[in-house]
């Protein structure tokens, strides 16, 4: 069992269950999937680009990334309908609790100038989204071998129905929000 699933069932979710007087151990929110998701515009002129995204992100989540298609044709980006504009991965059970670990205890100390995550990312049915710039904070990356710096999404699916539940839910896992 992984340390961060661990640390949920021993202590996260008793403490939620204390906090907000759940009547049932069901109702107690918990991490549902985490999404990553890059999105990379020159890739669809780019094949080694978009080769060496997935590669980086398949890295990072320990799985392998998919490539993500364009559902629209954007003329003045001179995009059309299937063209590969990005990367995504989604990650369930233990690798999403590995993931979740090294998220929050090693890439994100990394950041330059860290101060904390904003805790108003929520968007209101208690899902969080995070903003990374730079793919060089997770340890899996070598910073020689990228082409470019590239940003990511990571958005963390909770079953918790408000905003309230989720931002107590990740603060007890370890987030580290700034203080207002």
């Amino acid at each position: 069992m992984t340390r961060m699933k661990k640390k949920y069932q021993e202590e996260v979710a008793p403490a939620l269950m204390e906090k907000f007087k759940y009547k049932s151990v069901m109702q107690i929110p918990r991490i549902d999937k985490i999404v990553i998701s890059v999105g990379c515009g020159d890739c669809k002129d780019n094949a080694k680009a978009l080769d060496a995204v997935i590669k980086d992100i398949s890295a990072i989540a320990g799985q392998k990334a998919v490539p993500t298609k364009a559902r629209k044709s954007v003329a003045n980006f001179k995009l059309r309908v299937g063209m590969n504009v990005g990367v995504k991965v989604t990650l369930r059970h233990d690798r999403m609790w590995e993931f979740l670990d090294r998220l929050l205890n090693v890439a994100l100390p990394r950041v330059r100038d860290f101060r904390g995550i904003s805790p108003d990312a929520f968007d209101g049915r208690g899902n969080y989204s995070l903003g990374i710039k730079e793919q060089i904070i997770f340890p899996e990356i070598d910073y020689d071998k990228i082409e470019k710096l590239r940003g990511m999404n990571i958005a963390i699916t909770t079953t918790a129905q408000t905003d309230e539940e989720a931002r107590e839910l990740l603060r007890l896992m370890g987030a580290p929000f700034v203080q207002a």
